[in-house]
C-alpha cells in the first residue's frame, strides 16, 4: 500500500505518541518529540500517510547556517526495510534544499547500530564526537552535503 509523504501536523505528531512503540518499540523517546518543532518547522516536518494511518514520520528543521538537521525519523514496526525511512530523508532534503540548506546532519547514540548502519546506507558521513550531547554523553554525528546525487536519489 502506498504512503503519500506530506507536512505533519501537530494531531500527526499526537496520533503517533499514542501509538509510540509501533515506532520505537521499548525505547521511550516520546520527550523528543517536541510539538512546537512541528509548529515552527511546518513544512520540513513530515508524515507518511496511508490509508492504515501513519506509517512513518521526521521531524526536522533548516538552521540558520544552512544545515538541514533531522531531530528524528522512525518508521512503524510493519514498514520497515521499505524504503519509506529513504523516501522520508528525501522528502526532507528537497525541503531543506528549497530552504537554502546545503547539507545533512543528524545524530545518534553510540548504542543504537541501526540508526548507524541506516545512516551509512544513504551516504552519510559518520563520526564518533566525544562529550557531543554533555558531559560523557557520546554521540555519532552523521553529515552529508547537498546537492548530491545517490542513494537517496536526485535531491
Amino acid at each position: 500500500m502506498h504512503a503519500q509523504i506530506e507536512p505533519a501536523r501537530v494531531t500527526d505528531i499526537l496520533q503517533v505518541l499514542a501509538d509510540h512503540p509501533r515506532y520505537w518499540g521499548e525505547r521511550d523517546l516520546r520527550p523528543l518529540h517536541q510539538l512546537a518543532l512541528v509548529q515552527e518547522f511546518g513544512s520540513t516536518c513530515l508524515v507518511a500517510r496511508a490509508e492504515d494511518g501513519i506509517r512513518g514520520y521526521l521531524i526536522g528543521f533548516v538552521t540558520p547556517a544552512g544545515v538541514g538537521y533531522v531531530h528524528l525519523i522512525a518508521t512503524r514496526d510493519d514498514t520497515r526495510g521499505s524504503g519509506l525511512g529513504r523516501s522520508l530523508y528525501a522528502a526532507f532534503a528537497d525541503a531543506a534544499q528549497r530552504q537554502g540548506a546545503d547539507r545533512l546532519k543528524a545524530i545518534t547514540s553510540v548504542a543504537n547500530t541501526g540508526s548507524i548502519a541506516f545512516h551509512r546506507t544513504l551516504g552519510f558521513d559518520a563520526r564518533v564526537e566525544e562529550d557531543y550531547n554533555g558531559p560523557g554523553r557520546t554521540m555519532v554525528v552523521f553529515t552529508r552535503a547537498l546537492p548530491f546525487e545517490g542513494p537517496l536519489g536526485n535531491c
